[in-house]
């Protein structure tokens, strides 16, 4: 059995939305299972879906919305960006404690690691991460009203909102004093850059979070919870801090770029720019941003693995010194920033 899966209520629910479904099924957690959790449902003739739902325990106001999500993928999938197929949205908590959907399965490659690209060739590598790019941009590209998300979030103002959220959500999580969070916050609260286009963004798009082909195409979206409307650079800004490269402080956040083969940051932003014809000039805030945000989150996952052990698969003591480099890095960028009029 496993935590957050009240089996039986679960398949019986199952059986009304996948057609296919072939009992006994069967549940494994995917994933390292720090924010929303993923399982893997598979039915007895082998045939497999995801399932998401959010994590045990308390959650914050507005955090691990499964019903935004699933409405998410729902208007991206027909638009042609590349996310599962939504099956299904319980929105009964009665069956497993909160609500969940289930989406189609894609096979492929999760880059969460140099080993996890071991697999893919070296062209495939640096198709990955071009594939990457060229993906972001479409997506930034979306009409929102046209796929009818006019309404997920204010069109204006991404910048301010950002911050009040996330210094509520540090306020509401911290366990420890990082000063460098309250530096940052009031550096980037002079320096709010000009928002050029209104997009769909992300919110934590990254290597960790889309699926792979063989061939280094990009087949899957994956982890929409923190998706909202605003400045498309908001995306590419915690994208480069994901985007580690040798040299870079120790511990890292991530270390799936540094295979072979994987373009470097500098080849990134010019694609981005390349292939979305983007004003850039606002990116130095967002790259600031998206490690002081990343750090906060990490906190809030601290703050929820002591009080719900039962979501934890890692020492939550062991994401302080994560947290440090972040909010390091993000003061670091953050000297880039200069006020702004208004």
């Amino acid at each position: 059995m496993h935590p957050g899966i009240d089996h039986e209520p679960v398949v019986a629910w199952l059986r009304g939305v996948l057609p296919d479904l072939r009992e006994p099924a069967s549940f494994v957690r995917v994933g390292d299972g720090r924010s929303n959790l993923t399982y893997r449902v598979e039915g007895a003739d082998g045939h497999r879906w995801i399932l998401r739902r959010p994590p045990l325990g308390p959650r914050l106001p507005s955090a691990h919305d499964m019903v935004r999500e699933h409405r998410l993928i729902a208007a991206l999938h027909p638009a042609g960006i590349p996310v599962p197929e939504p099956l299904g949205l319980c929105e009964d908590e009665a069956v497993t404690g909160a609500p969940f959907y289930v989406m189609e399965h894609a096979d492929g490659h999760v880059l969460a690691s140099r080993e996890a690209a071991d697999p893919l060739t070296h062209d495939a590598r640096r198709t990955a991460g071009l594939d990457l790019v060229d993906t972001l941009a479409r997506l930034h590209a979306v009409d929102v009203d046209a796929v009818g998300l006019g309404d997920l979030g204010r069109h204006h103002g991404y910048g301010e909102r950002q911050l009040r959220r996330w210094i509520g959500q540090w306020a509401a999580s911290k366990t420890r004093e990082v000063p460098a969070i309250e530096r940052v916050h009031a550096r980037l609260e002079a320096g709010i850059p000009t928002q050029h286009r209104v997009s769909i963004v992300h919110g934590d798009y990254k290597l960790e979070n889309v699926i792979v082909g063989d061939d280094g195409r990009v087949r899957a979206i994956l982890d929409w919870e923190l998706c909202t409307l605003g400045d498309p650079l908001a995306d590419l800004g915690l994208l480069l801090v994901y985007w580690t490269e040798p040299g870079d402080p120790e511990p890292r956040i991530s270390t799936a770029p540094l295979a072979d083969g994987f373009p470097s940051r500098d080849e990134v932003v010019a694609r981005y720019a390349d292939a979305s014809g983007l004003d850039l000039s606002g990116l130095p805030f967002y790259r600031a941003l998206g490690a002081w945000k990343l750090a906060i989150i990490l906190q809030g996952v601290v703050r929820r693995f002591r009080e719900t052990p039962g979501n934890a698969n890692v020492d939550p003591e062991s994401l302080d010194p994560i947290i440090d480099v972040l909010a390091a890095q993000a003061e670091r960028v953050a000297e880039d920033v200069h006020p702004t009029d208004g």
